[in-house]
């Protein structure tokens, strides 16, 4: 299996991003410092919302195409997609030394690790098996370019839809960007 410096197909990516989150919450589990909590929480914020809008829009049709029970695992995923959402939510707006935070971060932090298990021992071996290797390393690419232009907060009132995503999405994720920038708000660089 490719390291988190290469990623030889989607799954790569996908895997790679799932133990980034992880790590970002568990730091913000460690951290005291209020400026870094919040920091390290935007971020992972960031992050999984980039990762979200990718897969909406380029896994969840292969899985469709591909798994057995496609239809069923992309309903159930977007389901736990819209709670992330509306958790992360919560997260943005909670002051992190408060006790609302550390439930809304809890919350994430089962419901994310519920997503990686069922992601990561159900269907990611199952593409491997259904999907041609070079669709998986394509989608990688296509997957890298999505996260670059997906939004970077949560917005659980919007569909999750691989359509919406790719007619909305780029200009969702500009307004994001720019607020990021002008509110001096922790992410990654996509």
């Amino acid at each position: 299996m490719a390291t988190s410096e290469t990623h030889n197909d989607v799954i790569d990516v996908l895997i790679s991003d799932h133990r980034d989150v992880t790590a970002l919450i568990g730091n913000i589990w460690s951290v005291t410092d209020s400026m870094i909590r919040r920091d390290l929480t935007d971020t992972a914020i960031s992050e999984l919302v980039r990762h979200a809008v990718a897969e909406e829009m380029y896994v969840y049709p292969v899985m469709r195409k591909y798994l057995t029970d496609g239809e069923d695992a992309v309903a159930h995923d977007i389901e736990e997609h819209e709670q992330l959402e509306r958790t992360m939510k919560q997260l943005e707006a909670a002051d992190v030394n408060g006790a609302e935070f550390d439930e809304a971060l809890r919350r994430l932090e089962t419901l994310l690790a519920d997503h990686v298990r069922d992601k990561e021992s159900e269907q990611f071996p199952e593409l491997r098996r259904r999907v041609p290797q070079q669709e998986l390393a394509e989608l990688a690419g296509k997957v890298e370019k999505a996260k670059k232009l997906a939004p970077t907060r949560p917005h659980p009132n919007a569909p999750n839809s691989e359509l919406f995503h790719k007619v909305v999405g780029p200009g969702v994720g500009m307004v994001d960007r720019l607020r990021d920038k002008l509110t001096d708000r922790a992410t990654r660089s996509a």
